[in-house]
């Protein structure tokens, strides 16, 4: 890709695709430029990505209180132990706006988890029990396969995760991956919507984290991020809470080469997880979400075709080397 003197240009030219690299240099006593830092950042990889993905939608959909969800929720765990990160499970009955009881799991993963300095990742696990926005109308009883709303997340973190446990950066890294974040309203419900009928696992743990005291520099909620021909705007509550993580996380995506889908304009608002994460825990979170100007959303969106043909490699890249881009340049 990427016999003497041409052949040492070419070892280090493949030397330097292998992992990104990003060098600050300053003038040294003598006025000869000498490194000042050197970050080395792991190179993310899709398909790894997209394997996570489909295992997540194998399952069937992670409705809470079905066999699915329980099977899914313990495939997440163990993997996130086989990476070598402490994990805590945070289990809970948590009523939804109709007042079904769900039986609700957080999981997290901690990396470095003696490590003061943090930053925290999210993305939901569970997936929506009906397919209220489907064009036919008789497929809004059916789940959702929840593929990009909720698996494509989960897809970018785990194989995050996987990049961490080979070369740790210089902060604890901690991910979270939320339970019953779309349990919400159907489209025809006649009572009041709230928005804390939404994100249920995000108001317990934010309320409850998984370590007491806990804090971090900041957060990322990553949601529907695999889809095809995406594009990721300011959402407006990251953009109100969290201004300058936007501006990092956007410029790091331009660094990256994604400029052209992370594009730095307001977009809509979204109560989210991260909405939660800021209003009770009060670290400043932003949401990677695609959406269009007007915040609309995804076209499979809560129908039963969110299913693996709509997810996209390079989507799922550029979020996640974007992610990788900002933990590692922490210090």
């Amino acid at each position: 890709m990427y016999k003497k003197l041409l052949f040492a240009s070419l070892l280090l030219a493949i030397m330097a695709c292998g992992n990104k690299s990003n060098q600050t240099t300053h003038q040294g006593n003598a006025g000869e430029a000498t490194e000042e830092t050197t970050v080395s950042v792991p190179r993310f990889d899709a398909d790894s990505a997209y394997s996570y993905v489909a295992a997540q939608v194998a399952f069937g959909p992670r409705v809470p209180n079905t066999a699915a969800h329980r099977a899914c929720g313990d495939y997440l765990a163990a993997r996130l132990q086989q990476l070598g990160a402490t994990v805590h499970n945070q289990r809970a009955q948590l009523s939804a706006y109709d007042g079904t009881l769900l039986e609700a799991r957080n999981i997290v993963g901690s990396f470095q988890p003696e490590n003061r300095k943090r930053v925290v990742l999210f993305a939901h696990w569970d997936s929506r029990p009906w397919a209220d926005a489907d064009p036919d109308a008789k497929n809004h009883r059916s789940p959702v396969p929840g593929a990009n709303d909720g698996a494509s997340g989960v897809g970018v973190l785990l194989e995050v995760a996987r990049q961490v446990a080979r070369q740790q950066p210089r902060l604890g890294i901690d991910i979270v991956l939320l339970d019953a974040e779309d349990y919400g309203p159907r489209q025809d419900y006649e009572g009041t919507h709230r928005e804390e009928f939404w994100g249920l696992g995000s108001q317990l743990w934010s309320r409850n984290p998984h370590v007491a005291g806990y804090n971090a520099r900041f957060g990322i909620l990553l949601d529907m991020v695999g889809g095809a021909e995406s594009t990721f705007y300011y959402e407006g509550y990251s953009q109100q809470y969290a201004p300058e993580v936007n501006r990092k996380v956007w410029q790091a995506a331009a660094d990256a080469g994604y400029g052209h889908l992370f594009v730095p304009q307001q977009g809509g608002y979204v109560t989210d997880d991260h909405v939660f994460v800021n209003r009770n825990a009060r670290i400043p979170t932003i949401d990677i979400i695609a959406t269009d100007r007007e915040g609309g959303f995804y076209r499979h969106w809560h129908t039963v075709k969110d299913d693996m043909d709509g997810i996209d490699r390079s989507t799922l890249q550029a979020v996640g080397q974007t992610v990788l881009e900002v933990i590692y340049r922490e210090k």
